[in-house]
């Protein structure tokens, strides 16, 4: 009994322990709990902190916006503040003339595709703004980037008919503002713009395009703003270097005229012309000597015997296929245009030499087909020349034969058909003067004409085409140089 009383009092004693062992674990996991969350104030205060110290740090401080800052010392000196400068200078009275020169700097590129160049260019502008004047004792002027510009009165060119155009930014803007002690004001930038060129492409490519760039006011109409060439021919500079691969540039000129719209009224414009004369050696080399290459090569089949079906056929038709892929290609690179070029035409007319050449061989084929099948009906119409002596000693007999030997040297093989042909039209000819022959076989006045001479179609092709060939070059190269 008493050992049972010390073994629950033991038992008690160790169940009070894991008690007190909970107890203090669970105090534990609390202080751990309170720590961990401490931990993450002190992490969260740290950050804000440190995104203070970056704020108020002068390395990292943002760029100020120039436009709520304190007014710089220039500014101060122009009387920025003083003025409104979202109204033209002068207002309300005589319109502001405004001087324009050009300095071209390259000319990139022509595309007869999209019928649009791109210029670069420097664009100056010259107008006087008394409320930007300031007192100098050495008479200098003064010089700002971009900056002041948002902050002053400027002209709003724009160029007409562009397609897109942007103003360097390459490392800063490429914009300048130049501030004389009088107010007078040169505002300079430096431009790319993509414009478009109404080309006339119908001697193309022996043609010569005039291409215009134009300026003008986009708000301000002619009572208002009276925009001007500074200097008139001579406000437009040209780089010596500028060259284009396709085209010699022949004069820049300028001109003024005024524009006039239905809703708002009459602006100056400046136009900026320029011509053009595009380069033909590139288009002989490409084009016109291949296709002249393809004509000739056509002409060899007229030297190939017409037996030669082989040889002849696929020369025809290489030579059309050829000048089909050529005409393919130069319209390829086109705009589709609803007229003629002068390129299509020579190409065109060579195409057609090179289907006629096939054509002739198709005629000469088909009339020697003719000529053997009335002379096969001619040789079964004739009775039996068995008795007949050697065709060659009868020809020299003119009382039989009706040719002379004279006529034998003079005519020789042409004509001839080369299986014995030339035997059967002499057994034909002797059958006809022959009067018992020609009772039996009926006299035909088609007979007589029933030989045409098939080889002497290819004889006067080999003139013919040739010579209307060099005909039409003369006649084309006469009326387009």
């Amino acid at each position: 009994m008493f050992l049972v009383l010390i073994l629950t009092l033991l038992l008690l004693i160790l169940i009070f322990l894991l008690l007190i062992l909970t107890f203090s674990l669970l105090i534990l996991m609390f202080l751990v709990l309170i720590l961990t969350l401490l931990l993450l104030i002190l992490i969260f205060l740290l950050l804000i902190l440190t995104f203070l110290l970056l704020i108020l740090n002068p390395i990292y401080k943002r760029s100020p916006d120039m436009t709520k800052s304190p007014m710089t010392k220039s500014e101060q000196l122009l009387r920025i503040d003083d003025h409104d400068f979202t109204m033209r200078p002068a207002f309300g009275g005589p319109p502001i003339p405004v001087g324009v020169d050009v300095q071209v700097e390259s000319l990139d590129t022509i595309s007869e595709v999209d019928m649009d160049f791109t210029m670069t260019l420097y664009l100056r502008h010259y107008w006087k703004d008394e409320r930007l004047s300031f007192q100098s004792t050495n008479n200098q002027s003064m010089t700002f980037d971009s900056r002041l510009v948002k902050k002053i009165w400027v002209p709003d060119m724009f160029f007409v008919h562009s397609k897109r155009s942007f103003i360097h930014d390459t490392t800063t803007d490429n914009v300048m503002l130049r501030v004389y002690p009088d107010g007078n004001v040169l505002y300079s930038l430096r431009v790319t713009v993509t414009a478009m060129c109404n080309m006339d492409l119908s001697r193309f490519p022996l043609d010569t395009q005039t291409c215009s760039l134009e300026i003008e006011s986009y708000a301000y109409t002619d009572d208002d703003l009276m925009l001007y060439w500074k200097k008139g021919n001579e406000s437009l500079n040209t780089d010596d270097r500028i060259s284009l691969s396709q085209f010699l540039i022949q004069k820049f000129h300028t001109t003024t005229k005024l524009a006039f719209y239905s809703s708002t009224g009459w602006y100056n414009r400046l136009y900026i012309h320029f011509t053009l004369r595009r380069h033909i050696f590139f288009f002989l080399l490409q084009t016109y000597f291949p296709a002249t290459l393809m004509v000739m090569l056509s002409w060899v089949s007229f030297w190939i015997d017409r037996r030669a079906v082989p040889a002849r056929v696929p020369l025809g038709i290489t030579t059309v296929l050829t000048m089909s892929t050529i005409i393919t290609g130069v319209n390829a690179s086109m705009p589709r245009v609803s007229y003629i070029k002068a390129v299509d035409i020579y190409l065109w007319v060579s195409f057609v030499f090179v289907f006629l050449s096939v054509i002739e061989y198709a005629a000469v084929n088909y009339l020697s087909t003719v000529q053997e099948r009335k002379e096969r009906k001619l040789r079964e119409r004739l009775p039996c020349t068995c008795g007949i002596g050697d065709p060659d000693e009868m020809m020299i007999d003119p009382q039989i034969t009706g040719y002379g030997s004279m006529d034998i040297n003079t005519t020789g093989n042409y004509g001839m058909p080369e299986n014995g042909g030339r035997q059967e039209r002499i057994l034909a000819q002797v059958s006809l003067n022959d009067p018992q022959m020609t009772r039996q076989v009926k006299p035909s006045r088609g007979y007589v004409n029933i030989w045409i001479d098939t080889h002497a179609i290819d004889k006067y092709s080999r003139v013919v085409f040739p010579g209307a060939y060099i005909l039409f070059n003369i006649i084309y190269w006469s009326i387009y140089s």
